[in-house]
């Protein structure tokens, strides 16, 4: 009877170490595109999305219609998505970062939305009458006020987008996700598992760093809570 090979790679078991040293480079690789593709998203994705709220919360009768729009675009799948989008990127990392964008948009939109709507009518009143303009009054009263819901709002948006970057290995652009659709194909146990929690530690860290910007930038919402 032959001997079960030594090599945990020639066994093609689930955790294995020499997968994690043969490999480092891509890796490596496949982390720092996952998390480009991740922070060009959210960043697009928050730059649309803060003038959206901020035109939806200045003229009510637009609220509907953008909250709309966004939420239909949240519901096409991740397929449809980037077929939609194939002719205007073609197979690229822009289609990418396109379909993430509009995915993003639902979850920025609403929480930055709510959040300046919650903000007491009687603040607004009190800033006006000490002669705050509206320019003054949403960046030293409103926008401060918003930031809890907002920050939420990125927090899970950014945990999002970690996830369907996956979704970009259909077109050779999913950071981590090339490695988990390459390892599912072949069946490449290692492959797939350490790209998987990979995965996961950086949604992890993503919304932790986030977490703590947020505390960082409200510190009266501590205070409050103490």
């Amino acid at each position: 009877m032959t001997a079960p090979p030594d090599d945990c790679l020639a066994r093609n078991e689930w955790i294995c170490g020499a997968y994690l040293t043969s490999r480092r480079q891509i890796l490596w690789n496949a982390v720092l595109e996952h998390l480009e593709l991740t922070f060009f998203a959210v960043l697009l994705g928050l730059l649309i999305a803060v003038p959206l709220a901020l035109a939806a919360r200045r003229w009510s009768w637009l609220g509907g219609p953008v909250l709309g729009i966004t939420t239909v675009l949240y519901t096409i799948p991740s397929l449809a998505m980037f077929s939609l989008l194939l002719p205007l990127y073609g197979l690229s990392a822009s289609l990418v970062v396109a379909g993430l964008v509009l995915y993003s948009l639902t979850l920025l939109v609403r929480n930055i939305l709510a959040g300046l709507r919650a903000v007491p009518e009687e603040t607004r009143q009190a800033a006006r009458g000490m002669g705050y303009g509206p320019l003054r009054l949403l960046l030293a009263v409103e926008v401060p006020l918003a930031l809890p819901a907002a920050m939420a709002g990125l927090r899970i948006a950014t945990v999002s987008a970690v996830s369907l970057v996956t979704i970009g290995a259909i077109v050779g652009h999913g950071g981590l996700g090339n490695l988990i659709y390459a390892g599912m194909n072949t069946f490449f146990k290692a492959q797939v598992l350490t790209a998987s929690v990979l995965c996961v530690l950086i949604a992890v860290l993503a919304d932790l760093l986030l977490l703590g910007l947020q505390r960082l930038l409200t510190p009266w919402t501590r205070a409050a809570r103490a």
